[in-house]
Parts: C-alpha cells; sequence; structure tokens
C-alpha cells in the first residue's frame, strides 16, 4: 500500500494571514491544502491519505474533504507543536490501519505543487531502495557558515536543495520517530535529515522548480501564478 501522510498543523505566521492558518487560505475559494491533497487523491498509485491537521480546524477540513469528494482521505489526526509532531500522528494512523511494508509519502500541507511522474517516481524508487527523497538542484551559491564564522563553499552540482514527497517504509520511519522521541529530539527540520541521523542511507529522485512550499506572501503569488500558466497550457495546448 502507499499512503500519503500530509501535514498541516502549523499556523504559517510569515504569510501574515491573521483569520486563518496558511494551510487554510484560500485560492478560488478553495483551500491550500484541499489543492495538496487534490493531487494525491488523483494519482492512482497512492492507496490512502492520512491527513495531521490543527486540532481546532479539523471539522473545517472534514467539510471540505466531504465538499470536494476526496475519498482516499481515511483519517484527519490532530497535529503537533511542530511539524515532526504532526508527521509522527500521521503515521501512527498509518500504523492502525496499513502494514508495516507499506510505504508512507510525507508531504507538506503547503506544498501544492507536486508532479505526478515525479510522486510517481518516488514510490517505484522506495520499492527498490527503500526510501527516496525528492530534491531539485540548486540554482545559487550555498554557503555553509563554520562554526568560527567562516563560510565554505561546496560545488554547486554537488547540492541539492531537498524538498517533498519524502518515502519511506512505515515501519523504517516509525522506528526513526520512535528514537527521536526516546531521546527527546524535537528539532528535526525534516523526515530525510532524521532518517539521516539515524544511519539511512537516502535515494532521490528530481523534482520540479515549481513543488514550492507557501510559505510568505510572495510564494502564494507564485502558486497562483503556476496554476494560472497551467490552465493556459491545456488550454492552448503549450
Amino acid at each position: 500500500m502507499n499512503i500519503a501522510v500530509i501535514f498541516a498543523g502549523g499556523h504559517g505566521n510569515r504569510l501574515h494571514t491573521q483569520s486563518r492558518p496558511k494551510q487554510f487560505f484560500e485560492f478560488r475559494g478553495k483551500p491550500i491544502v484541499v489543492y495538496t491533497i487534490e493531487v494525491f487523491q488523483h494519482i492512482q498509485e497512492v492507496d490512502a491519505i492520512v491527513v495531521a491537521c490543527l486540532d481546532d480546524w479539523i471539522p473545517y477540513l472534514r467539510s471540505q474533504v466531504e465538499k470536494y469528494e476526496l475519498t482516499k482521505v481515511i483519517d484527519i489526526v490532530p497535529g503537533g507543536e511542530k511539524g515532526q509532531d504532526s508527521i509522527y500522528n500521521g503515521l501512527v494512523c498509518a500504523k492502525q490501519h496499513f502494514s508495516d511494508d507499506s510505504i508512507v509519502l510525507i508531504h507538506d500541507g503547503v506544498r501544492p505543487l507536486p508532479m505526478e511522474k515525479t510522486v510517481i517516481e518516488c514510490i517505484e524508487t522506495t520499492k527498490k531502495k527503500g526510501n527516496c527523497v525528492v530534491c531539485v538542484p540548486a540554482t545559487e551559491t550555498v554557503a555553509i557558515k563554520n562554526t568560527d564564522g567562516s563560510l565554505e563553499v561546496p560545488n554547486r552540482d554537488n547540492v541539492l536543495m531537498v524538498r517533498a514527497p519524502q518515502c519511506f517504509i512505515l515501519k523504517d520511519v516509525l522506528e526513526a520517530h520512535q528514537k527521536a522521541l526516546a531521546e527527546g529530539r524535537h528539532d528535526f527540520i525534516d523526515t530525510s535529515s532524521m532518517m539521516n541521523h539515524y544511519g539511512y542511507e537516502l535515494h532521490t529522485v528530481t523534482g520540479t522548480a515549481e513543488n514550492i512550499k507557501i510559505t510568505t506572501p510572495a510564494d502564494y503569488f507564485m502558486f497562483k501564478a503556476i496554476i494560472e500558466a497551467r490552465e493556459e497550457s491545456a488550454v492552448f495546448g503549450f
């Protein structure tokens, strides 16, 4: 089984939305998180979806799931204080429904533009190699700041920007989360960094630049532009 675990438990203060968290900010009357869920709803290889959501917003999200007929959503669970906690809650829910050898596709609720081809490649790579993280090549120079304040500039050809989905075998990623909990670690920036910390060799596929995470107002306007460009391409056959 291939299960998408979508975490949407953050408040998103950087988007400056006073009335609602960023994942529920709307474009054409539809919340961003619904756009995200729809991507996985329409991919045949995805069997089920679990969403971790802000507790107070669960009833609203349930109504949106019903409204947009998102039939693969099997449960909506409360999110946690951090993204790591929300993901863990989603994984625990997946474990209650599916076997240990299932593939889980961990994805941000505010990353609504992954390509179907990329998601399928991620699943196939995980079947062969045990995990897969979607990345894109770095398009700008990246510098690493050392403890003494000096900068180290790696070869850009060797630098990848980590995106999503990030795919793992359910048993493996749950064990890593449980180790982190036992150690009191709640500071992993994402699941790939956690899995790397606990000794997993990570495998990648190349995603697209437009698979952005909507964090700031600029990201939101870029999202709108990409949706409109896709629609124009479909109409004019580009």
